[in-house]
């Protein structure tokens, strides 16, 4: 299954974001197969199921939050190479908020020392 991988019991961002991308990667570097994408004129495209209200690319197999499988994953767009695990902008965790599942230790743990107040000796 998962090992140590987390993505792999995972999958909320492939259910909660947009995967868009320059229309190049479509027959370019990654090869992003086209029967995958969905146009975005003029230039771009997106990973088919993640351009609507609820979305889940079609790549994804699997139950989110159990476990889950890309099914062109060498070939992925650039956004899903890109997409860290317990990202500094919070992006995953409010991903895995949205799927009921909790943040990723790490990260909940970044947060709290992030957002703790100075305290007066070091204030300055």
């Amino acid at each position: 299954m998962s090992g140590d991988n987390v993505c792999m019991s995972c999958g909320a961002c492939c259910g909660f974001f947009r995967v868009s991308f320059y229309w190049g990667e479509v027959e370019g570097e990654y090869q992003v197969p086209e029967a995958l994408v969905e146009p975005l004129p003029p230039f771009r495209g997106c990973m088919l199921g993640t351009n609507q209200a609820q979305p889940r690319c079609v790549a994804l197999t699997g139950t989110i939050g159990e476990a889950v499988s890309c099914t062109i994953y060498p070939n992925r767009p650039s956004p899903c190479r890109e997409f860290e695990a317990g990202d500094a902008e919070g992006a995953c965790n409010r991903a895995r908020a949205a799927y009921g599942l909790p943040p990723l230790p790490w990260l909940a743990q970044a947060i709290a020392v992030v957002n703790q107040p100075a305290s007066p000796a070091t204030a300055g």
